[in-house]
């Protein structure tokens, strides 16, 4: 398959190359497109045949649900069976937003969509691109992220192309993603609204309107409610370690690791913070600063593409510190765990 790439301006989409879009949408085609969260691999969500593409492009397996994006909360009753009022009062407040609401579905969303389960995964994005194809196409649209199933999530127009060129129509480059890590999406199915995959949203700023917020954000057997609950996902190709501890353990740890790499000639990689730095000087071994502690959404934002500099670099493994899990560095957290596929270093007992 011939895939097409098309600049779009990010914040004022040409209506032309819009309406282009739109038109693969309209006629059962794929379209990689950018939110404010990462880039997502769009298809109308009514049409199975047209999902069914997504899981094939992908290699995603069918027990992964897909997230439906929506141009407006008003379309909710499109794709829900039932909203109720606190979804838009979550609405009002967060979106347009990188918050995915967990609500019955309606019998209009192909079982493929929601993995068989009786509930649908909605979110309306905040990326003009996003918003201006959805209302050009006419419908809810289907968009995991545009990315082979399993591998860091794509950010970059660049991730797309190497990920999905051939197995597409049509991708829109629109630059760099604003957040770069998917979307917070909690359930409010549940008694007390839950929190399955955390992102762009913070706990914080939900917990502030609804008081109680519970967290389960474990592996889960069989078909999943949410995307990002494989017990192995965002994975480069290096085998990735997560190393959690007090600052100064952390930093003898990876110093350790590294003089090891340098000794032994392995090729070892390191994800730090802007504050380890120093802890690392002078070694012959890669580095990537995702930021600083202080600033978990730089942290995000720079997360998926680092993974992606390990792999074309050639690491063969990496050594991630964690970065806590207060706000946005949750988020990061998760993705962490995830793409270690739990191998976690645990120093000091913490």
């Amino acid at each position: 398959m011939k895939t097409e790439v098309l600049k779009v301006n990010p914040k004022e989409p040409e209506p032309e190359i819009i309406a282009q879009a739109a038109k693969v949408i309209k006629e059962g085609g794929l379209v990689a497109f950018p939110t404010e969260t990462v880039y997502g691999l769009g298809a109308n969500a009514l049409d199975e045949k047209a999902v069914a593409r997504i899981f094939a492009a992908k290699e995603r397996p069918t027990e992964d649900p897909i997230i439906v994006h929506l141009f407006s909360p008003s379309e909710l009753p499109i794709v829900a069976a039932e909203v109720p009022p606190i979804a838009f009062k979550l609405a009002e407040l967060f979106w347009p937003g990188p918050l995915t609401l967990i609500l019955p579905k309606a019998k209009s969303v192909p079982d493929l969509v929601t993995a068989g389960l009786p509930t649908v995964g909605v979110r309306v994005p905040a990326h003009p691109v996003a918003l201006a194809l959805i209302q050009a196409s006419g419908c809810p649209i289907a968009a995991p992220s545009a990315n082979l199933f399993g591998r860091p999530s794509p950010t970059l127009p660049e991730h797309v192309v190497e990920d999905l060129y051939g197995r597409v129509e049509l991708i829109l480059d629109a630059g760099p993603t604003p957040i770069g890590v998917e979307s917070t999406v909690l359930d409010i199915t549940r008694p007390i609204p839950t929190i399955l995959r955390p992102g762009g949203l913070p706990k914080e700023a939900l917990e502030e309107v609804l008081g109680r917020v519970e967290v389960n954000i474990g592996p889960m057997p069989g078909p999943k409610p949410s995307p990002g609950l494989m017990e192995k996902h965002y994975a480069p190709k290096a085998s990735l370690y997560l190393v959690i501890g007090e600052n100064g353990a952390l930093r003898s740890f990876l110093r350790e690791k590294a003089e090891e790499a340098v000794a032994l000639g392995i090729k070892r990689g390191f994800i730090i913070a802007e504050e380890d730095r120093d802890s690392l000087r002078e070694l012959a071994v890669v580095v990537q600063i995702l930021g600083s502690l202080k600033d978990p959404a730089t942290v995000a934002r720079r997360l998926f593409s680092s993974l992606r500099i390990m792999d074309a670099i050639g690491v063969e493994e990496i050594y991630a510190r964690d970065f806590g899990q207060e706000g946005l560095a949750l988020a990061v957290h998760n993705r962490l765990l995830r793409a270690s596929g739990g191998k976690v270093v645990i120093l000091g007992g913490k």
